[in-house]
């Protein structure tokens, strides 16, 4: 209930909110409005739903709005204050149905969840996870149903993203990552955005829902919304967390004295300089330490009746738990919206700039961390790093891990800038035109440094190398679209027509070196001192790429049950063959609104039920650029004679090929949303078939076709079928306590339908090629691209046990066991990276102001590769790298245990307990609110798998292995407050 008195001619204005079971509502928006007198403010309710207005004009045609989140917002209008009159008003605030009442942003605008026939999942700000996180999407991980986010520890790496599964096998990792739009803007760099900043984000997962975006969308739609004030609002908030992190797991190599013990015992022997005979050093505690992160968020809002206007600076400090790595990020951010003639124009500027500097550590650290002996020290009496420099035994060197992090020195700056103009004008009534202008600047700076006694110089001879890396990219783009929305009778449409040009120049830039300098205290910063000459300017090339596009949105509804929707996209992208430079993506979906019939009038348990299923086309033009279709001539291998000396020939490096055109994504959705018993619960079921074509690959050509033996062409198909499921409830409401529980699910099945056509050929590819074993010749690759199989699927040699003498024997392709079948030819297919089961639950508890949130996801029936164990266990070199203390009671003379075979393919499936917040919130009575908490993040994981994570990256053409290169992962403590004036 609401109640509101007004006295003298500029009185007061006062009221108390409640909900339907008349309970004081607190921390809710009331808005008082008067657009003729050009008076509106805005307040917050106490703790006891209470609030007040000061100095309200006398008048008519006020409007009073009060809002909440997870309540229905209610707008009262023509009221009318007098002078010494009460004016009261009794109204109870709804629970909110988020199947109802949802607004959900699509491309190009937004719609009721009640209108929206695809399949979009929308998360807002009191949806996301909460952690020390450097990127956005690690809000969502775990969130929604389909969308598989992994990320190791590394402060400095972006998680990777996949959502319904693969739909390419093109080596470029960015082929398979969502399009993102950011407040607007298509294409905008994810991590130029404060995770703080975010207001929602919305999923849109099939192709009735992405088609929209047209050659950029097969693998989803992530819309991102940020903060921004409300008419009539102004705030000031500052949100801090300090939070520690620690390393989560290590792996149990061997001490000095058993690794000693078991060489002494197998009548082998360190040489000297591999053990000083006193040492034992566990070398990952000599590189990992506690690190202290710390996030800094303040925004100011504020508005009048004509503008409003918003900023906020961010800073977060990431320390890595691996010494000398880390992260820090500072992020500002303004915008400004102005209207006029009476709200009908409306100018929005938006502005980002964020500066990320980050230390690298170098890859090799992660591997010699638990290769290196432990029968030395870290450093010699002499203050000089324990080092073997007579040989490079192990994958990419044998080196102290130690002196690797503070011998050579890797840092990234990455500038990037954000500006985009919109402006809105209301036609007619009904009638929008839009029109805006962006420019997306990414200034990508590498600096490396390697000292004077760095086991990574380039040849022993080099005093300290440097090196410097500017690169440029800048991206424009300019759109403009009408939305024209009308009802008559029961029937209702909206269309949407618009134009979109953009243009990418990437590449600008520069690479420079040099070696032999004279001390190692300036680094890279006077490359010119240096006496080796300036060596190695790189490959960075200068391109410019232009797409066009046109598009169309048409949406139809009887009196809100039944639902049709139709959309064309045509885009021409100048990366594609002169033949296929122009595309088509088409969309249709419907949705019926079952509740609302009349027979169903009585069914009273079901307050929502909707049926809606689509089927779209969307492409992949992800990685590729100005020159992928067209014939590049370089630097050949051979020379000519001029001018008394020999010059470098130009050659042909890539032929021309028309033919090429972007990957084609077609998906079928079908799907039910619902809510029943009062709202208590609701959730939505998703079945899809997305089938994937005209996938790129390499094939071998003839010398009729090509002057060069491959051509990248268009053959593949692959299709992902899957089943989501979301559910979100309110078991329990009763007084002050309540429990909200949310669960997802995604099943999905991947399958590579084909390789080949009438002009190109292909039984297998092989891929994981860089997953070398030590000693193990002549493979492939580890694992293979085959029709039938799905993206991820291991091929190893198969395990057969010992023989007589303990050596390892593999089985060969009649089953037979023998310590020879070790070559390719014994190689069998050995499962798949790809999950059968992604899974979330979330829940939330409240009792008064007290709020604990328990999170727990994992993945089901996927398996890992653990190519690292394979290498920590090559005991026959046991004298030379450490092994793992499990690998101790087998005997050296086995040269083949460390053999990659599906031995050491397990298991990938975990139950993570993610995070546990517990929280306490406080509104004073100046209608202050504030909040603290408590965190903590990756508690435990309950997994076979004997790797130091299973959460191993699931994107790109070699999803699933553990290969050496791990950075750990970090379990984390939180301590936060939220502030808001």
């Amino acid at each position: 209930m609401l109640q509101l008195s007004a006295f003298a001619q500029t009185g007061n204005v006062k009221g108390l909110i409640r909900n339907e079971k008349g309970e004081a509502v607190a921390g809710a928006t009331v808005v008082l409005n008067n657009a003729t007198a050009r008076f509106n403010q805005s307040t917050r309710t106490d703790s006891g739903g209470l609030f007040r207005f000061t100095q309200v004009p006398v008048g008519n045609g006020y409007s009073i709005e009060v809002s909440h989140v997870g309540y229905v917002k209610q707008t009262m209008p023509n009221y009318s204050i007098k002078e010494g009159e009460l004016v009261s008003v009794a109204v109870k605030l709804a629970e909110a149905n988020s199947q109802l009442n949802e607004v959900v942003v699509v491309g190009y605008g937004t719609r009721s969840r009640n209108e929206v026939t695809g399949a979009v999942t929308s998360l807002k700000r009191e949806d996301f996870n909460q952690g020390v996180f450097s990127s956005p999407m690690q809000l969502l991980q775990g969130k929604v149903a389909g969308l598989n986010v992994t990320r190791s520890g590394n402060p400095n790496e972006n998680p990777s993203v996949i959502l319904r599964g693969p739909s390419s096998f093109r080596a470029n990792t960015s082929a398979y990552e969502p399009f993102y739009v950011i407040d607007g803007v298509p294409g905008a760099n994810i991590n130029i955005v404060a995770p703080d900043d975010i207001e929602s984000m919305d999923v849109l997962k099939d192709a009735a829902s992405t088609s929209i975006y047209g050659a950029r969308a097969a693998n989803g739609v992530i819309i991102v919304t940020t903060r921004k004030v409300r008419k009539g609002q102004s705030h000031l908030s500052y949100s801090t967390y300090g939070a520690i992190e620690q390393i989560s797991n290590t792996l149990k190599m061997a001490d000095a004295n058993e690794l000693r013990a078991y060489i002494k015992a197998n009548g082998r022997t360190l040489i000297p300089v591999n053990d000083d005979g006193v040492s034992n050093t566990d070398w990952q505690k000599e590189v990992t330490r506690t690190g202290v992160s710390h996030n800094h968020n303040l925004s100011f809002n504020g508005s009048n009746q004509h503008s409003a206007y918003g900023v906020s600076v961010n800073y977060l400090n990431n320390e890595g738990i691996i010494k000398t790595s880390s992260m820090n990020r500072f992020v500002v951010r303004a915008n400004l919206e102005h209207r006029a003639f009476e709200d009908r124009l409306k100018i929005n500027l938006n502005v980002t700039n964020s500066i990320t500097n980050g230390n690298q550590v170098p890859a090799q650290v992660y591997n010699n961390m638990m290769t290196y002996l432990p029968t030395v020290s870290v450093m010699q009496p002499d203050g000089s790093y324990t080092e073997d420099r007579s040989r490079t035994v192990g994958t990419g060197g044998y080196y102290n891990p130690v002196a690797l992090l503070y011998n050579n020195t890797i840092q990234n700056k990455i500038n990037l800038f954000l500006v985009n103009g919109v402006v809105n004008w209301n036609i007619l009534p009904g009638l929008d035109f839009t029109t805006s202008i962006s420019m997306q600047k990414q200034q990508l700076d590498t600096n490396l440094y390697y000292k004077s006694t760095s086991m990574l110089l380039p040849t022993v001879t080099d005093k300290g190398f440097a090196e410097r890396t500017a690169v440029s990219n800048t991206r424009k783009i300019w759109e403009s679209y009408a939305n024209y929305a009308t009802s008559f009778g029961k029937h209702n449409i909206k269309l949407l027509a618009g134009y979109s040009w953009q243009e990418d120049r990437e590449g600008d830039g520069f690479k420079s070196s040099n070696y032999n300098f004279v001390s190692d205290e300036l680094l890279w910063n006077n490359l010119g001192l240096g006496a080796g000459g300036v060596r190695n300017y790189g490959y960075n090339y200068l391109s410019t790429l232009r797409l066009v596009s046109f598009y169309g949105r048409a949406s139809y509804d009887f009196n809100g049950k039944y639902l049709f929707q139709a959309s064309l996209r045509r885009d021409g992208s100048s990366a594609f063959g002169a033949n296929n430079r122009w595309g088509y993506f088409p969309a249709v979906s419907a949705g019926w609104n079952i509740n609302r019939e009349a027979f169903m009038s009585n069914v009273h348990f079901i307050n929502a039920l909707k049926l809606r299923a689509g089927y779209g086309v969307s492409g992949n033009s992800t990685g590729f650029n100005a020159y992928s279709s067209q014939a590049i001539l370089g630097s050949s291998n051979t020379y000519f004679w001029y001018n008394n000396g020999y010059i470098t020939s130009m050659g042909p490096l890539q032929a021309d090929n028309p033919a090429l055109k972007w990957e084609r994504t077609s998906t079928v959705n079908v799907g039910i949303d619902f809510s029943i018993f009062n709202n208590k619960l609701n959730g939505s079921i998703d079945v899809y078939d997305k089938r994937t074509s005209d996938l790129i690959g390499d094939y071998t050509v003839s010398p009729l076709v090509s002057s060069f033996t491959t051509l990248t062409a268009n053959v593949g198909k692959m299709s992902n079928k899957g089943i989501e499921l979301s559910l979100n409830s309110t078991p329990v409401k009763t007084g002050k306590f309540s429990w909200t529980t949310a669960v997802n699910l995604a099943h999905n099945v991947n399958k590579i339908e084909s390789i080949s056509n009438e002009l190109f050929k292909r039984d297998i590819f092989y891929t994981a090629g860089n997953v070398s074993g030590r000693s193990q010749s002549g493979v492939l690759g580890y694992q293979v691209i085959k029709e039938g199989l799905p993206l991820g699927s291991f091929y190893t040699l198969r395990y057969a046990g010992k023989d007589a003498t303990g050596k390892t024997m593999f089985y060969d392709t009649k089953g037979a066991a023998a310590t020879g079948n070790n070559t390719n030819a014994s190689f069998f297919v050995n499962g798949s990276a790809q999950p059968k089961l992604l899974y979330g639950w979330n829940n939330t508890f409240r009792y008064g102001q007290f709020d604990l949130n328990v999170f727990v996801r994992g993945v089901m029936g996927n398996k890992i590769l653990n190519a690292t164990r394979a290498d920590m266990r090559a005991v026959s070199l046991a004298n030379q790298t450490n092994i793992l203390k499990d690998a101790l009671d087998v005997s050296m003379d086995d040269s083949q245990e460390h053999f990659i075979s599906d031995k050491y393919i397990e298991s990938g499936s975990y139950l993570r307990l993610d995070n546990v917040t517990l929280g306490y919130s406080l509104n004073t009575k100046q209608n202050y609110h504030l909040r603290f908490y408590v965190a903590a993040n990756n508690l435990f994981v309950i997994t076979k798998y004997t790797g130091i994570d299973p959460e191993i990256n699931m994107s790109g053409q070699t999803p699933g292995i553990d290969n050496r290169n791990f950075y750990p992962k970090t379990r984390s403590f939180i301590a936060g407050l939220n502030v808001t004036f």
